[in-house]
């Protein structure tokens, strides 16, 4: 039997245990895509995030008013008009930042992490979990993407969030798609040590217990 989630597990597990870029490698294409810079990465993640959210609320609120025929092509269209808003705000209230992120908006709506979670999670549980669970997953996908858009910027322009720390020209390779890779590869492994090392502890107060 699947162990139920507190209110507090369900929200953290988007962070480092079920993370979706950094444990279970979905979303790759804006993660690399778009993380040249932190502030790309953050505003990429937070508009994934109020997708993942609302559509999960909505997918919830009336799944059972869906038939089985239609649920993925409903789940889509209800994605769609959320990443349709988000597309005309960022586009009327940050253009620098829209024009950054480009073809990447729109294409949230076949983001398999906010599709993945609508007919995995929303679908099949209340409206307040869905809620956590989207908001929770969201973030997780925000602060993967912050956390590589930063070492990106960091390493290849030598400032962060667009703020030169030291003077001089950084690794060029890591503004470069080959660098997004790199940079990648190394954050999974310490993800991966980390979560074995929490793991492991666990063990180890059960077998003191």
């Amino acid at each position: 039997m699947q162990k139920t989630l507190t209110n507090r597990e369900n929200f953290l597990k988007g962070f480092i245990r079920e993370n979706p870029v950094f444990s279970l490698l979905l979303g790759l294409c804006p993660a690399l895509g778009v993380t040249s810079t932190a502030i790309n990465g953050l505003g990429m993640g937070l508009a994934t995030t109020f997708v993942l959210l609302m559509s999960n609320v909505v997918i919830a609120l009336v799944k059972n008013l869906i038939p089985d025929k239609v649920r993925i092509p409903s789940f889509i269209v209800i994605i769609a008009s959320f990443v349709t808003v988000v597309d005309l705000v960022m586009a009327g209230y940050l253009p620098a930042l829209h024009a950054q992120l480009g073809l990447f908006i729109p294409l949230i709506v076949v983001n398999c992490i906010v599709l993945g979670r609508a007919e995995a999670f929303a679908s099949k549980n209340a409206v307040l979990a869905s809620a956590i669970d989207g908001m929770g997953m969201g973030l997780g996908f925000a602060f993967a993407l912050t956390l590589l858009g930063a070492v990106r910027e960091l390493l290849g322009n030598l400032s962060l969030f667009g703020v030169k720390l030291i003077p001089g020209d950084g690794m060029i390779v890591f503004v470069l798609a080959p660098g997004a890779f790199i940079a990648l590869g190394f954050l999974i492994a310490v993800v991966n040590w980390y979560k074995r090392d929490q793991e492991k502890k666990e063990k180890q107060k059960k077998v003191a217990a």
